[in-house]
């Protein structure tokens, strides 16, 4: 649980939140040049490019709908997936909603609509050094990194066209390999006694997911697998 009471209070301004999210734009700027690039060799245009870039918002959505598109799946297929994919973000919003109580009901909408996995992070460090959080700040965070995810997929789409296979470059990677980074930085902190049960929820959802895919369509088996692993990891972690 995040408290509110470690540190002095503070007021964080806008300008403090840009200041703030600098060290993550890097993150934003590969990504997003990445998407920009494999959403052009998937046939999609810049225009679209950049209304799903300014519309989802979400790096591992909008690399999911672009492989969904090339394999023909359904439009209701696509949107759940999306969906699904961004459902932390309910759980991101609601971690920091005690701390948003007396601001405007259009203030919080505004900080959970543009809210990502970094910007959480960053808050919630920022929470730890200074004790509260303003809408200001938050606004200053998110529409910081907001700027610069929508201006690097911008910028991937109009030099996706001198890259016709991005798979050469490694582009594709770019969204996994970030993730696995941020698995292995979490795993340093795991205790021993929590390895077992890890090990297991592996073996699982990769049984899960074998098993579910000669059943149903890929991308159905990978959301019913991670549902199942979820779910069985909050019943075994006591």
């Amino acid at each position: 649980m995040i408290s509110a009471s470690v540190g002095k209070k503070t007021s964080l301004t806008f300008v403090q939140g840009f200041r703030d999210c600098l060290p993550t734009l890097f993150g934003y700027i590969s990504v997003g040049i990445a998407f920009g690039i494999v959403g052009t060799a998937s046939q999609l245009t810049i225009l679209e490019i950049t209304l799903l870039s300014a519309f989802v918002y979400a790096g591992a959505a909008q690399f999911a709908i672009c492989a969904l598109l090339l394999a023909g799946s359904p439009i209701s297929a696509i949107v759940f997936s999306a969906f699904i994919i961004n459902l932390r973000n309910f759980l991101l919003s609601a971690a920091l909603a005690p701390h948003f109580t007396r601001e405007s009901f259009l203030h919080n909408i505004g900080i959970g609509i543009f809210m990502t996995d970094e910007s959480f992070g960053v808050a919630t460090t920022k929470l730890k050094q200074s004790g509260s959080l303003t809408a200001e700040w938050m606004h200053g965070l998110n529409l910081t990194a907001y700027i610069c995810w929508n201006l690097s997929c911008i910028l991937g789409a109009l030099s996706g066209k001198w890259i016709a296979n991005p798979e050469t470059l490694g582009l594709d990677f770019a969204l996994p390999a970030m993730f696995l980074g941020l698995l292995f930085l979490q795993l340093e902190h795991v205790s021993a006694s929590k390895w077992m049960l890890y090990v297991i929820l592996i073996i699982c959802m990769i049984i899960t997911m074998i098993g579910l895919s000669l059943l149903f369509p890929a991308y159905v088996a990978v959301i019913i697998a991670t549902v199942i692993g979820a779910s069985l990891g909050v019943v075994l972690d006591k």
